[in-house]
């Protein structure tokens, strides 16, 4: 029986000299697709040269074994995921956007044309320690950023904040892969490769997204505030969604009183500042 044909374009003469930056980012690239479509075990290095267009010795002076450059993917992309939670957390102060960009940066971690979420959620190596460390870390990183923000807003003790986070997390990638599953299943959907996506309504993601954060902010913002030295003052709220809503009504006051006049709009008295004759 004849061999069936590489789906790849055969090398022809010497391979071209890339810096050692470029060359490492070529390798990485063709092994990352080698590894989502065919998982870790039934992965080749042969292959992996192969799709990346060099020759074995090339590959093998950049990473030493198969393991090595798992390794080495499986860092990039976790430290990513940490980067857009870390990311999230730090760019606003208030607490219900924060829940709402966290968790919309698992479904932008898995809504990865790549497929290298894969590589971190549903990796066929578990079992290697090196790798389950890894992605321990990842978790463990989420998880203490989350429940650190929790924790300086809310009367909750650290172990409490951390319960909440890791429910968090949890709710977040298992929801976002969920989804990803849901739109390539969709009736009359074609049969992809584990790394194809299909093009979609992104107000489909945005409505999974919102779902998901007015789940976790229900829950969340029934927590009591962290007391103040000399307790709370008469009227002020004492729970984490109670501020919340104070913070956003006192913002869209704010956001009234000092936007500009609608010219088309008939003016108010007293909102014109007088002009002398």
């Amino acid at each position: 029986m004849a061999a069936e044909p590489s789906p790849y374009p055969p090398r022809t003469g010497r391979t071209t000299r890339l810096p050692r930056h470029a060359r490492r980012r070529q390798l990485l690239g063709a092994a990352r697709e080698v590894f989502v479509a065919q998982g870790y075990h039934a992965a080749a290095m042969d292959e992996i040269a192969e799709r990346a267009g060099v020759s074995k010795p090339v590959l093998y002076q950049h990473f030493p074994g198969k393991l090595e450059l798992y390794l080495a993917l499986l860092d990039e992309h976790a430290g990513q995921l940490v980067t857009r939670v870390h990311a999230a957390l730090a760019s606003t102060t208030d607490n219900h956007l924060r829940i709402a960009r966290s968790i919309g940066a698992y479904f932008d971690f898995v809504d990865d044309p790549t497929g290298a979420y894969q590589l971190v959620f549903e990796s066929d190596l578990r079992s290697e320690p090196a790798v389950r460390e890894r992605i321990e870390q990842s978790f463990s990183s989420c998880v203490s950023a989350i429940s650190a923000t929790i924790a300086e807003d809310t009367a909750l003790s650290e172990r409490e904040a951390e319960l909440l986070s890791v429910g968090m997390i949890g709710l977040a990638e298992t929801g976002a892969r969920w989804w990803l599953v849901a739109q390539a299943t969709a009736p009359g959907s074609p049969a992809g490769r584990p790394g194809d996506r299909l093009p979609r309504d992104p107000m489909e993601k945005q409505r999974a997204i919102d779902l998901l954060v007015e789940l976790a902010w229900r829950g969340i913002a029934g927590s009591p505030l962290r007391e103040a030295p000399g307790g709370f003052a008469p009227g002020a709220p004492t729970t984490f969604g109670a501020a919340a809503a104070e913070r956003a009504a006192r913002d869209l006051t704010t956001d009234r009183s000092t936007a500009p006049a609608d010219p088309g709009q008939p003016s108010v008295p007293g909102d014109r500042p007088e002009v002398s004759a």
